[in-house]
């Protein structure tokens, strides 16, 4: 099996080295570090670690994310992870397991079922992602805990889903378009740590609750899309 590793960077100088001794070479095919004007060195170190650099200009998590998608070489898998070391690689084998088992298309890692390192989610980001995942059951019927992004697809499915969020919605559009088009998305727990560097996102009180916002307006509007007219479902 070809597993693809996409990790969008935007200066991880300090955190990209482990990440990437961390992952687990007798699975990975080939690393795409995607990375967004860094100017502390993060792409030279990964280039040097042997992974293929992406230089995508244009900001955004999902947009990088795309074009990590876009740029893989043929492969079965595509996992995204972040390159703050939060996460650990170690347990890539953790999330493929339901996909090579043939249990599932999708996996998502989750941070609140798995071990978590004190402070390494603050409260306001464990309420917003168990009140986007209640209303994505309420919804959508799918049950989960949470929305991380240590996650793994099949890579014909990915592509089938026509995935288009460049912001942080990407990450709930791959649950939303999954579920929507009857594809199997099975969670695994996954432990999580305080993150290496400053998050540009959910490190505030004010980014967290736009990201929350915009997040829960993304889960709504994809319902009533679908009421309306219905998403084909993939051949």
């Amino acid at each position: 099996m070809r597993v693809s590793v996409v990790i969008p960077t935007h200066n991880e100088a300090q955190s990209i080295g482990r990440v990437l001794a961390d992952l687990p070479a007798n699975l990975v095919t080939e690393v795409l570090v995607v990375d967004s004007n860094s100017t502390d060195g993060t792409p030279e170190i990964a280039s040097k670690m042997g992974a293929r650099v992406l230089h995508e200009p244009r900001r955004g998590y999902g947009r990088a994310c795309l074009t990590g998608l876009a740029g893989a070489s043929s492969p079965d898998v595509v996992v995204f992870l972040d390159g703050d070391y939060s996460d650990r690689p170690s347990e890539l084998p953790i999330l493929l397991a339901p996909i090579t088992d043939g249990r599932a298309d999708i996996t998502l890692g989750s941070r609140l079922q798995g071990r978590r390192a004190a402070g390494a989610l603050p409260w306001h980001q464990v309420f917003g992602n168990r009140l986007a995942a209640a209303l994505i059951k309420v919804l959508y019927g799918l049950k989960i805990s949470d929305l991380g992004p240590f996650r793994a697809g099949r890579a014909d499915v990915l592509r089938a889903l026509a995935l288009e969020e460049t912001t942080y919605g990407w990450a709930v559009e791959i649950i939303l378009k999954g579920t929507l088009g009857g594809f199997r998305i099975v969670e695994v727990p996954v432990s999580y740590y305080p993150r290496i560097g400053k998050s540009k996102i959910s490190g505030t009180l004010k980014g967290t609750v736009g990201a929350a916002w915009f997040i829960l307006s993304l889960i709504v509007r994809y319902y009533f899309r679908h009421r309306r007219a219905g998403m084909p479902r993939p051949a």
